[in-house]
């Protein structure tokens, strides 16, 4: 097994390493490993979703929101202090099943797009 591989693999929360290797299993080396350096540098960390959730009680709302590409609440809760505090809390208590509902929404994407180079 390739040595990045396994370093990448020991990054990531143990759902989302599981859902990766589930993903990626039908996948030659050149094109795990193409699919590893992609998802690398757009997948989401649990820790910067937190504490950009905690900077809405700070007067920054929805940075976490604007990072997993939920443009319009971001905005949302920009305008209206994280609806009232309220959509901040919630985002606090859930903020890792919305790294990892990002995270697995672009792993797909990325192995749409390996797929379908493949194919041409």
């Amino acid at each position: 097994m390739n040595p990045n591989f396994v370093i990448m693999m020991a990054n990531l929360e143990p759902e989302e390493a599981l859902f990766i290797q589930s993903l990626i299993r039908d996948l030659d080396e050149p094109q795990q490993q193409q699919f590893l350096a992609m998802y690398q540098n757009k997948r989401r960390d649990t820790t910067l979703i937190l504490i950009t959730t905690i900077m809405g009680f700070f007067g920054f709302a929805g940075i976490q929101r604007f990072l997993t590409d939920r443009i319009g609440m971001g905005i949302l809760y920009f305008f209206t202090g994280g609806l009232c505090m309220i959509g901040t809390i919630v985002d606090l208590v859930n903020h890792k099943s919305m790294t990892l509902e990002y995270n697995r929404q672009v792993a797909a994407e990325i192995l749409a797009s390996i797929k379908l180079w493949q194919n041409r």
